[in-house]
């Protein structure tokens, strides 16, 4: 199985929706898709959480799919979004120095992507 991990580090929404387009493309063909919310992309949670908002049908189904496995916290906490994250249920990745390690996605047969 084809497994993707796609850190997504751009804040702009029109980068953003391809990375949910392609983690959904990808969960319908099989592989296994992992999206990790980096950078300047955490400020945008609040934004993809209003029902108003383009994104949020695929942000929401993105997420009921299991896709997103979670947010930098070191980022979310700079960015002020960590307490959006957590009441979004989204888990807070900090296992390099307050950041989610790359190299645990491909130790585990992940190929990384990064936006």
């Amino acid at each position: 199985m084809t497994k993707c991990a796609l850190f997504v580090f751009n804040g702009d929404p029109v980068c953003f929706i391809h990375v949910l387009l392609n983690g959904l493309d990808m969960k319908e063909k099989g592989m296994d898709a992992r999206i990790i919310v980096e950078g300047a992309a955490t400020a945008l949670l609040p934004k993809l959480a209003e029902p108003r908002n383009p994104l949020n049908k695929l942000w929401e189904k993105t997420k009921s799919l299991g896709i997103v496995d979670g947010v930098c916290k070191g980022c979310a906490h700079k960015m002020g979004t960590i307490d959006e994250a957590k009441k979004q249920d989204l888990a807070l990745l900090d296992d390099m120095s307050g950041h989610p390690s790359m190299s645990r996605y491909m130790e585990k047969g992940f190929e990384v992507i990064s936006f």
